[in-house]
């Protein structure tokens, strides 16, 4: 299965699990609660779907790579302590609590959340001291004498033995105790996660072309050469940050991160001519429409007679920009919703303390204080992601900000102080306003570049399927409109429909030829 595929089972494995009757007991077993044990190549994202399934199913992580605990930090210290058995008292040695256990216990109370998942990298890759512990851990979920907290499933992972030499190969009476999910590296379920984690265009236009070099591992007498979707998304970062810097980048950079030359290659000439190509069309002058009639229509022949992988740039640049622009508005546009639903708090605490006649400035002020101590405490109980704390910081600084622009006004009341509030989120909704017939525009004179430059051809398909797969755009078309995109979507259904056509047709004639071979039998 690809990497996907996994993170849904994973999902599904978390209700399955956490399942619970009317009188709130789960209903599944515990006994039969079998860990799950993915076993996949390095780097292809095994890690990053644990945090993904915590936050889609709302429960708790805890993530450990074992291979750098040693056997007390993962069983606990011995320690004497005092038993009784058959009436008599006797020394007998103990162990303190895990430092795993330990943090899944410190998760739930810093958290609230009495349920999760516990992830443990690398499991078949432990010491000979740990193995019998990691083997102790799949059967019985427990670590030393102490288990895993009921409502906390365990997740483990590792890589084949072909990609590390010290992997521990499991006996048959441990994998009996587990569901083993095979993972393999698929390029097209990658992508797609690339398209919704702002990955590189230029990575994304490259990989989309050329699938076959996603991913390889390959150790040879020479050495070992590897690229993994890792390296292409830690590639993507350096090259967004670069380029803000003015930074160029080398074919000995690309290979930091894609560590087989021919790769590394391949991909740092891509590179180089994905930002002439960007030079030379001045892709913001055509989406804003600023180039004049002739300039445009240069441009358009320029395209129309460049080679495949010319035009298929052409395309990513402009899904690449139209991306950011998407991102950008998306931004702004949650910014705004989520101070409205600020203000729409404050306006029923003004309406309240109005009819207690409180009504000083004062008010408002304490108003933001008492959001910002709530913020704080949904920062430190982790119930609050990263993101989202960073716009509900910038909702208070400019509620603080309106308040300020109130009170050198010289307003005094809370009610004339909400009134000028109001006014200053007014003109924060025309700035919004603005932005959507930008992007509106942009996007129509994308569509229009394209239909002349290359017709209602492939490079439109892809430019619609790149939309379509993109989150930020999608949201952008549903909530504003789009009537080009409406219109070309159709493509889709067509392309969609053609592609079930011709494999109804494999498939009838395979197995017509199977029964003319049974006839000849």
């Amino acid at each position: 299965m690809n990497i996907q595929e996994a993170k849904t089972e994973i999902c599904n494995t978390l209700r399955a699990y956490l399942a619970k009757d009317e009188n709130g007991y789960y209903t599944y077993p515990l006994i039969r609660q079998r860990p799950l044990l993915l076993i996949g190549p390095p780097g292809i994202g095994k890690t990053a779907i644990m945090e993904q399934a915590a936050a889609e199913c709302g429960v708790g992580l805890v993530a450990y790579t074992i291979t750098h605990h040693t056997r007390q930090s993962a069983i606990g210290l011995p320690e004497i302590v005092k038993r009784n058995y058959g009436g008599k008292g006797m020394m007998v040695t103990d162990y303190t609590m895990s430092e795993i256990v330990a943090s899944v216990y410190d998760c739930m109370e810093n958290t609230g959340r009495k349920e999760g998942i516990l992830f443990i990298d690398e499991i078949n890759c432990v010491s000979e001291t740990l193995a019998p512990a990691m083997l102790a851990l799949l059967q019985n979920k427990t670590f030393g004498s102490h288990k895993i907290p009921e409502g906390w499933i365990l997740v483990a992972a590792g890589n084949p033995p072909e990609y590390n030499k010290s992997v521990r190969e499991f006996d048959i009476v441990t994998l009996d105790r587990v569901r083993k999910l095979e993972i393999e590296p698929d390029c097209d379920t990658w992508l797609k996660y690339a398209g919704q984690q702002k990955v590189h265009q230029a990575v994304i236009s490259y990989l989309s072309m050329k699938k076959e070099r996603f991913y390889a591992v390959e150790n040879t007498v020479d050495g070992k050469f590897f690229v993994t979707a890792r390296g292409w998304e830690d590639l993507s970062r350096l090259l967004q940050s670069y380029e803000k810097l003015g930074i160029g980048i080398s074919e000995e950079l690309v290979e930091e991160f894609l560590q087989k030359e021919e790769t590394a290659r391949d991909f740092a000439g891509f590179y180089q001519l994905y930002t002439k190509y960007g030079e030379d069309y001045e892709i913001p002058s055509i989406l804003s429409g600023n180039l004049s009639r002739e300039n445009l229509a240069l441009k358009e022949k320029m395209a129309a007679d460049g080679a495949f992988e010319e035009r298929f740039a052409v395309v990513n640049l402009i899904l690449g920009a139209l991306r950011e622009k998407a991102e950008e508005y998306g931004q702004a546009d949650h910014q705004l919703e989520v101070l409205h639903e600020m203000l729409l708090h404050l306006r029923t605490q003004v309406r309240k303390n109005a009819e207690e006649e409180k009504l000083g400035i004062s008010l408002l002020e304490e108003f933001a204080q008492e959001q910002e101590n709530s913020l704080q405490i949904k920062v430190k109980m982790e119930l609050i992601s990263v993101r989202e704390q960073k716009y509900q910081e910038t909702a208070i600084r400019r509620l603080r900000e309106y308040i300020l622009t109130a009170k050198k006004e010289h307003v005094r009341s809370a009610e004339n102080g909400f009134k000028r509030i109001s006014k200053c989120f007014e003109k924060e909704a025309v700035c919004r306003e603005d932005m959507i017939q930008k992007l509106q525009g942009e996007l129509q004179n994308a569509f229009l570049f394209i239909k002349e430059s290359f017709g209602e051809n492939q490079e439109m398909l892809l430019f619609v399927t790149g939309i379509t797969a993109d989150k930020s755009m999608t949201s952008f078309i549903a909530g504003n409109g789009c009537p080009a995109y409406f219109e070309h979507s159709e493509m889709l259904l067509y392309n969609k429909e053609e592609n079930e056509l011709r494999k109804a047709c494999l498939e009838a004639v395979h197995e017509r030829l199977q029964e003319e071979s049974r006839d000849r039998v």
